[in-house]
This record gives C-alpha cells, structure tokens and sequence, in this order.
C-alpha cells in the first residue's frame, strides 16, 4: 500500500473535499484510500492564529497544495515557510478575485514559482498523478500526536519518515531516551505488521505514558542525529522581518515538528542556546520564529552545522 502526504494551505475546504476527517487538533487530517494509496491531507487550522501548526504540518507533507484565496501579511507568511522549508513539490491553484500577476510577483524566486499551476477544480485530478516519495535509512517516526486509548495504553500517531517498522520493534523515543516497544500498528485504521517510509501511523506502545511523548518527538535506532540545546545555523534573514537580532533575545526554533523555546547565544556566526534538548542531523532547516511580530513572525532559517 503506498502513501502520499500532503500539506493544505489556504482553503480547509479542499481537503475536506478530498479525503474523510479524522484527527482534529491544531491540525486537522484528511485521509482517503484510494488506487492502491493511502493519500493524507492535512490543514493548519491553528493559522494563523499561531505560526507554529503551519510549519509543523509542512514539516509532515511530501507535497503542497495552496489555493490562494487573499492576498494579505499571511499568505505572505505561508510563501515565506514553504520557502524556507524548501518544499520543491506542489500544486498551486488561486480563487477568482486574486490578481494572478500580483501573486507571480509575491513568489518569484521562491520554491512556489515552479509548482503546477491549475484551476481549482483541477486540482484532484493532479493529486491523482503525484506518487509516493520514500526515505531509505533506519527506521525514524516522527510524532504529531498522542493520547492514552482505555484498553489499549498509550497510541502514538505520526509519520514513518525513513525506513521500516514492524510489530514488536523496540525503538527509542527522542530526545528523551526512553524505550518504547510497539506492540500493534495500524494504518488507515486497518492492523498491519510493519509499514513503511512514508506511511501515516497509529501505534500502540509500550514503556511510555502520554504525558512523556511530544510532538515533534522521534522514534528511533539513534545513528548519526545529534541531542543538544547549542546549535549553530548557516543562518540567512529573512528580507521582511524588519526586526534587529541581539545577542540573548528570545525566540523559537522550528527543527521538523519541534518547536523549542531559545535565546541567540551569539549572531555573527548565528548560535542558539535552547531550553530543552533538540533531537536533529546536521544539515536540518532550522526556522527561527517571533511569535509576538505583528508583521512576519519568520525571523529567518538556515541548515544546522
């Protein structure tokens, strides 16, 4: 069963259309099985109230699917992350009313230049084309959620990004370190032995509690990944954050799903100092966010030392 994931931008409606509503938190998820695939969509409802679901659920997606509906600071907010993050892969589609040349202005130059361009109503039909992107390597989930199920334990929902998992697998939980045996998968609420990369999961696990999983937590054989709360970044600034960056000012740090609380341990080389341990491989984007900005919340990004 292969599977294809996505990230929603712009209309909530289009993945509602798309697939059947299953988890609904700061991001909700869309699912279908379809063809031989198992598709996901998942939409930022938390945006733009808060910037951190946006970059969480782009983190998630292998593809991007914007449909513009306004021209504003936010959609600015989406072009920028999506930039940032370097998703190359999408599906671009605007309503009526927005200027199609305004919009080719706001994303020359980005990554969102070189996605399909099509009429919304076209838009499943290129979903339909889009094939699965798998990641080789040891097995590596990455969590979104988890909650405690009365009869089952701890159910842990994530994304396997590279490799293969299989029943009984005693895997650690990172940052942390903890042990945790998965004791049943399950894949479109259907039971399996193993799944693999890039397959959505719910996995029923043993040596851990809901209260000590987070999302942005990875399950893991650690290798060559990295846990620490120094990182330094090949930093660039983003050209509409008009702020200063100073030596000791707070911020977040975006590394996949983490968002950690930190402060800029220097500027020039661009070094952060954060509160909790990050778990990453060098070369990871990094984005550093100001949530309290009243324009762009994105201070900037850059690959980790």
């Amino acid at each position: 069963m292969k599977s294809v994931n996505f990230v929603v931008l712009g209309d909530q409606e289009i993945a509602a259309k798309l697939g059947k509503k299953g988890t609904a938190t700061d991001m909700t998820m869309y699912d279908k099985k379809e063809s031989g695939a198992v598709r996901t969509w998942t939409f930022p409802n938390g945006f733009p109230e808060k910037i951190q679901p946006l970059l969480q659920t782009i983190n998630l997606a292998e593809y991007v699917i914007f449909h513009v509906n306004k021209l504003d600071k936010f959609t600015g907010e989406q072009i920028v992350a999506l930039d940032s993050l370097k998703k190359t892969k999408g599906i671009l589609s605007h309503s009526y009313d927005v200027d199609e040349n305004t919009l080719n202005t706001m994303i020359k130059n980005t990554v969102l230049a070189n996605y399909i361009k099509v009429d919304p109503d076209k838009i499943k039909e290129e979903v339909d084309k889009l094939d699965q992107i798998s990641q080789e390597g040891n097995a590596r989930v990455v969590i979104d959620h988890c909650f405690d199920v009365k009869g089952v334990g701890t159910v842990i929902l994530g994304k396997v990004e590279q490799g293969k998992i299989r029943q009984y697998d005693t895997l650690k939980l990172m940052p942390s370190g903890a042990e945790v045996l998965i004791k049943s998968i399950q894949m479109h609420d259907d039971p399996a032995e193993e799944a693999e990369s890039p397959a959505r999961v719910g996995l029923a696990v043993k040596g851990v509690s809901p209260d000590q999983v987070g999302r942005g937590d990875v399950l893991c054989n650690p290798s060559t990944e990295l846990t620490g709360t120094e990182i330094e970044l090949d930093f660039a600034k983003s050209p509409f954050y008009k702020g200063d960056i100073a030596p000791n000012q707070m911020c977040l740090v975006n590394i996949g799903l983490q968002i950690k609380p930190a402060k800029f341990a220097s500027v020039n080389p661009l070094k952060l100092t954060l509160e909790k341990p990050a778990f990453y491989n060098k070369g990871d984007i990094c984005v550093i966010l100001k949530p309290e900005s009243q324009t762009i919340r994105i201070l900037g990004s850059g690959p980790i030392k």
